[in-house]
């Protein structure tokens, strides 16, 4: 077994306004055709951040019910013209994410879970000027620092069992077990969840 490396993956954020600005169509198309490569490689075509990963525009800051569509009619014209390695499924027993972050400068991918309810899997890959603790960079242009893609999270997910694992800061990998009783109770003080990092699966 290679060496793991364990962080907890945050089930209370107090950071204020995060994720308030929202990335429309249009300020979008501006700030990528102006983009540095790194720009172009965090939200291009078939990254699990790209606004038109799922065929039309959509806020990656806003959360998206992944499991409700079948990856293969999402991702048929990506993965036809060969341009993601993303995948998604569920199991008899897990709800699954595939993804590869190949490309990604300053690859630290964090995890939140919101009121078990919605999953956040974000980075940021450039530091903001103004490193204020008032001012995180998730408060305002986010998508100038920085990416995200929330996740909305099935209802019989039993999401304080939730595992991620990425691979040589190269391909990531989320598993969210499935429970028969649907629960709201965050877990206790020291007993958050747990995102497992390794360097090989």
């Amino acid at each position: 077994m290679a060496n793991w490396k364990q962080l907890e993956v945050h089930t209370e954020d107090q950071t204020p306004q995060k994720w308030s600005v929202s990335l429309s169509e249009d300020m979008f198309k501006r700030f990528f055709a102006l983009g540095s490569p790194v720009v172009h490689r965090s939200f291009g075509d078939g990254s699990l951040f790209s606004p038109l990963l799922f065929g039309k525009y959509f806020d990656p800051s806003d959360a998206f019910p992944l499991w409700e569509f079948e990856s293969d009619v999402l991702l048929s014209n990506l993965r036809s013209s060969g341009k993601t390695n993303i995948d998604w499924f569920q199991t008899d027993d897990a709800y699954v994410l595939k993804a590869d972050l190949s490309g990604l400068e300053n690859n630290t991918v964090q995890f939140f879970v919101e009121h078990g309810k919605i999953m956040e899997i974000s980075g940021q890959w450039k530091p903001k000027r103004d490193q204020s603790k008032t001012k995180d960079w998730r408060s305002g242009n986010w998508w100038e620092y920085g990416y995200v893609r929330r996740l909305e999270l099935p209802g019989d997910a039993d999401w304080k069992d939730t595992e991620a694992y990425v691979r040589n800061d190269l391909f990531l990998e989320v598993r969210i077990p499935k429970s028969s009783l649907d629960s709201d109770t965050p877990p206790a003080p020291g007993k958050g969840i747990l995102a497992k990092i390794s360097d090989h699966l």
